[in-house]
């Protein structure tokens, strides 16, 4: 609780909707520290959601519209390019897997060989 008061005394007058919404929502938002460490890298997912936006943006940056079989190439290209760093292998994955089984062995088990 100490941390919680530290971190309204600093944040709290900078960021007053911030600590609002976590105060209002806390009990959604601390679900995801039940699980261990390693397991809430893996849920997050908003960084890779977040690089892809960037690098449709950065194509798209200048361009309004895209009237021609071109323009949607190009589009069809950076999601190309970016795709290829979704199949990088997860670190640590034979741990993370253990606690998804040990966490969600009925929807987990069903797809394991």
């Amino acid at each position: 609780m100490r941390r919680v008061g530290h971190f309204r005394a600093n944040l709290g007058t900078q960021y007053p909707m911030v600590v609002g919404s976590w105060r209002q929502h806390w009990d959604e938002l601390a679900t995801l520290f039940r699980y261990p460490p390693l397991f809430r890298k893996v849920i997050h997912t908003t960084n890779l959601i977040e690089g892809y936006h960037c690098q449709l943006r950065k194509v798209t940056k200048s361009k309004s519209q895209f009237p021609t079989d071109e323009a949607l190439k190009m589009v069809y290209l950076a999601t190309r390019e970016a795709t290829r760093k979704w199949t990088a292998r997860v670190p640590n994955w034979g741990q993370i897997l253990g606690q998804l089984v040990i966490y969600f062995e009925d929807r987990i088990t069903p797809y394991l060989p």
